[in-house]
């Protein structure tokens, strides 16, 4: 490559430069903005599918599945199948709208060296080793490890190239993870959020999402819980008065198969006065 020939730079295609030896060009590519509007609470939502991003909160086996950990410590999770074959087809369209879809799992370091005392006893109050790491009763694999059965997605629920898998260890994804640093290099301001806990993981990260100044967009009949059904009310009344907004998938899945088909084909990749000389 000669010194003055210009090439892509950068993470993604959605933030990138151009880059020679002799210069650098830093306008980033520019988007077609995608509308779409849904009903929603507080108030009828319009949000850009180019500036939006899909996140699957721990649908995996530890925490959906019959043989699961949260199943061996006597917790109903039968509510989360409703959840997957809607959940598969909102995931595809999303795809199919070009909107990054990202699986955010539970998936502990083996030895477990930098989870603290607090998160371990959440789920092992007596300190008697059945909490993160302990082995199932039905697979023998450990609750929540990194690489195990239970880390995996639950049936149902199949990733593709190109989706992003992102791992954490507390209720948050934004916590001691790369959530932040990948979202900003999709360059999304709006996030959809679903699966499990409802109140739990997926409330916490919703939270920390609109500390942050993400959108933050809850999908109701996207997620579930194995708390009280209070427990859900009260998430979704927070999510709507404090932190962002409430809405359907269903609605959101018509949407965004209407805007799909009256769609250009491809997003315009850069602004005209993007330099493609070469100097």
């Amino acid at each position: 490559m000669s010194a003055g020939t210009m090439r892509v730079l950068g993470p993604t295609e959605r933030n990138n430069w151009r880059a020679s030896g002799r210069h650098v060009d830093l306008t980033r590519p520019v988007r077609t903005p995608r509308p779409v509007s849904v009903p929603a609470a507080p108030q009828r939502l319009t949000l850009d599918l180019a500036r939006t991003a899909l996140i699957v909160v721990d649908m995996q086996n530890d925490f959906c599945s019959p043989k699961g950990w949260l199943a061996s410590i006597g917790l109903d999770v039968s509510g989360v199948d409703r959840l997957i074959p809607p959940l598969a087809e909102t995931v595809s369209a999303l795809r199919a709208a070009e909107v990054p879809v990202v699986w955010l799992t539970w998936a502990s370091r083996p030895d477990r060296a930098n989870i603290p005392p607090n998160v371990l006893h959440a789920y092992d109050i007596a300190g008697e080793g059945g909490g993160i790491g302990a082995l199932l009763p039905a697979t023998g694999t450990p609750a929540l490890e990194e690489g195990s059965w239970g880390a995996a997605l639950v049936d149902g629920l199949e990733p593709r190239p190109g989706d992003i898998h992102v791992t954490k260890q507390r209720m948050s994804g934004f916590f001691d993870t790369p959530l932040d640093s990948v979202l900003r290099n999709l360059r999304v301001d709006t996030l959809l959020f679903t699966g499990v806990n409802a109140d739990q993981c997926v409330l916490a990260t919703l939270t920390d999402a609109a500390c942050l100044g993400y959108d933050a967009v809850l999908l109701e009949d996207g997620v579930a819980t194995t708390s009280p059904e209070f427990c859900l009310r009260a998430t979704l009344y927070n999510v709507e008065r404090c932190f962002g907004f409430v809405a359907r998938g269903a609605d959101l899945l018509t949407a965004v198969r209407d805007s799909t088909a009256t769609a250009p084909d491809k997003a315009v990749p850069a602004p005209a006065h993007r330099t493609t000389c070469t100097v």
